[in-house]
């Protein structure tokens, strides 16, 4: 992998770092907000949420892996 290469993926990792923050956020706020008329939102949100952190813990494993490999 290319230094460019690896710039890339942080980039990658911090995007869809930011992305999962705000999907929390969202159910943070449904949580505090919106329940237990809002319950309705749950699956939904939670899933979303689900999705964003698993994308970011995916994204971040491949760089790790990366930078080991550069060291």
């Amino acid at each position: 992998m290319t230094d460019e290469e690896l710039k890339d993926l942080d980039r990658e990792v911090k995007k869809l770092k930011r992305i999962s923050t705000e999907w929390a956020g969202q159910l943070h706020d449904l949580v505090e907000d919106k329940l237990p008329a809002g319950y309705l939102e749950i699956p939904a949100i939670a899933q979303s949420t689900y999705d964003a952190c698993k994308a970011w813990a995916d994204a971040n494993a491949r760089l790790q892996a990366a930078q080991k490999e550069m060291a």
